[in-house]
């Protein structure tokens, strides 16, 4: 059998420029009810038939995009590589990690780092530290909202999701990505696909391109955020918790050959770590059977020997096989 060409191998990770869905966060809470409601459907909407839409006109000053996206390019500066090297994997108790992997499945120099409810930063990188911190808590405060408005499109009150999780003490890992890393960079993909853990995914990139989404119709969707957007994703643990209703979606990075540096930050917001997430009993009747097992958050990040900072999907082993 002949080897594949380098044009056959990129078709395979060809994508369609469907639409995405925008949501406007200042219309969902809105002081006209008329406004107000047509928001909150078109977000029910967005939730229930892609799982993944476009936030703009929020709460996150300009300044503090801009400021963190700066920031990152410089940290990654390739003259002062050792000094990232010291947050290279060392173990399970790691609280900020730092690698650079050029292979066949994966491209990418990153920074991973707790960032609640207790924050984590470089030491030696006070400034960046900063700026890190004040995007992170500006992103919690934006997600809190979207936890009440998610709540209502469920037709609960504006603090079930918040209960459910326990998401005042919920356990968020942010990770800031530069793909290709270097010019050693092996193949397309950037990041394999997956799912993310966790109530919520929040990702903003300086440049457009890169990131791929399974849409639930099974086809693979580019998506292009707007200027100062965000995408947001919804996770496996909304996914447990409505039963299937609101669903966690497959996502990937391709690159280009290194044509193109491409910058992201991407944080997941969990429940805190002690809580246990099962579906809730307002999801399950005869029609709709209990479709996941119930398992704290810590149990589900550290299946399969993985560590918390990993932050990996466990999400196929917490389903329920039917007969």
């Amino acid at each position: 059998m002949a080897p594949c060409t380098e044009t056959q191998i990129w078709n395979s990770y060809s994508a369609f420029d469907d639409e995405i869905p925008t949501v406007d966060y200042a219309l969902l809470f809105s002081h006209d009810p008329a406004q107000r409601f047509m928001a909150l459907e078109f977000l029910r909407h967005a939730c229930e038939e892609f799982g993944f839409f476009y936030l703009v006109n929020h709460t996150i000053p300009d300044a503090v995009f801009d400021g963190i996206l700066k920031g990152i390019s410089n940290y990654f500066d390739p003259t002062t590589l050792n000094e990232r090297n010291i947050y290279r994997k060392k173990g399970p108790l790691d609280t900020i990690r730092w690698d650079q992997n050029s292979s066949s499945g994966e491209n990418r120099e990153y920074l991973k780092l707790f960032a609640h409810p207790k924050f984590h930063a470089p030491a030696k990188a006070s400034g960046f530290s900063k700026i890190i911190e004040e995007y992170s808590k500006e992103m919690r405060k934006l997600v809190d909202g979207l936890a009440k408005a998610i709540s209502k499109t469920l037709g609960f009150e504006e603090h079930y999701i918040e209960k459910a999780f326990n998401l005042k003490s919920g356990f968020d890992v942010m990770a800031m990505n530069l793909y290709p890393p270097n010019s050693t960079s092996k193949g397309p993909v950037g990041l394999p696909e997956h799912t993310d853990p966790g109530f919520m995914i929040t990702l903003i990139q300086d440049v457009n391109g890169g990131l791929q989404i399974l849409s639930h119709k099974g086809k693979w969707i580019n998506s292009y955020i707007p200027h100062h957007g965000i995408l947001i994703q919804l996770g496996d643990h909304l996914e447990i918790l409505t039963n299937g209703k609101y669903k966690s979606h497959i996502h990937r990075v391709i690159v280009d050959n290194n044509k193109v540096k491409r910058i992201s930050v991407v944080s997941l917001h969990g429940p805190s770590l002690d809580k246990v997430i099962s579906p809730g009993k307002e999801f399950v009747d005869d029609e709709h059977p209990k479709e996941y097992h119930g398992t704290t958050y810590k149990a589900s990040l550290e299946a399969n020997g993985c560590h918390l900072i990993d932050v990996q999907s466990s999400l196929q082993d917490l389903r329920i096989l039917k007969p």
